[in-house]
């Protein structure tokens, strides 16, 4: 005889009294990593479960050895937890859970940091604004190319046309830059239909694409071509 389920939640997943219940917010938190740690450490750190996003974690300009890593899904998470005081060079690395709050204060910290370190510090050299930084990127020479840094490891062709979807960009000219084993950098080199585009295209620099700011840089048709053949090693 098959036992009867009880009314409402039985059958739903994560059910609870009150009803449906989604899958927690798949982050992990790392503390104790090496202050040369960088994204591409944290991806072979994790060799092959799927990332997302990598947020290293960054106090008063210096990096502080925690990061946040978002995993494709809940899965993952528990996968990745199994590594938790592996070695990362000579140090182990701590691997916990953490709340979906969590990694979105410090994605909103991280964007918003250098506005309040610029008025924050009182010494007598105080670091340059964010409008001196743009300042400096004026000044460069431009070509037709710029190279975008920080982007999501799993972002598509698509988001990135969409996130220049004000700007003549073209279209079959977007490289997604990838390492040997085919996976993304989190860098990627766009063209558009002239230099003074793309200079005017440099007003997104700093904005966001899913939860990761993105930094724009002019760049020129040598360095995209050494990424794309690099990407086909």
């Amino acid at each position: 005889m098959v036992p009867e389920v009880s009314s409402g939640t039985g059958n739903l997943p994560y059910g609870y009294a009150g009803g449906f219940q989604p899958p927690p917010f798949p982050v992990v938190r790392l503390r104790g990593l090496p202050f040369n740690c960088t994204d591409i450490d944290i991806l072979k750190f994790f060799a092959g479960l799927t990332i997302v996003d990598v947020l290293l974690v960054n106090k008063s300009g210096r990096f502080s050895g925690e990061a946040f890593v978002v995993f494709a899904g809940a899965m993952q998470v528990e996968f990745a937890l199994q590594r938790d005081r592996q070695n990362m060079g000579r140090r182990y690395v701590e691997v916990f859970r953490c709340k979906k709050q969590d990694y979105y204060n410090a994605v909103a910290a991280e964007i918003n940091y250098e506005g309040i370190y610029d008025n924050d510090y009182h010494g007598s050299s105080p670091p340059p604004s964010r409008s001196k930084r743009f300042s400096d990127k004026d000044q460069m020479e431009y070509t037709e190319i710029l190279k975008m840094r920080g982007l999501p490891f799993l972002v598509t062709k698509s988001q990135i046309v969409e996130f220049f979807k004000d700007y003549n960009l073209i279209e079959d000219r977007v490289h997604i830059a990838c390492r040997p084993d085919g996976k993304a950098t989190g860098e990627a080199y766009v063209e558009f239909v002239s230099a003074e585009e793309a200079k005017r295209a440099m007003s997104k620099d700093k904005m966001t694409i899913g939860s990761r700011y993105v930094e724009l840089f002019p760049s020129t048709p040598d360095e995209a071509r050494r990424a794309e053949s690099r990407s086909r090693q």
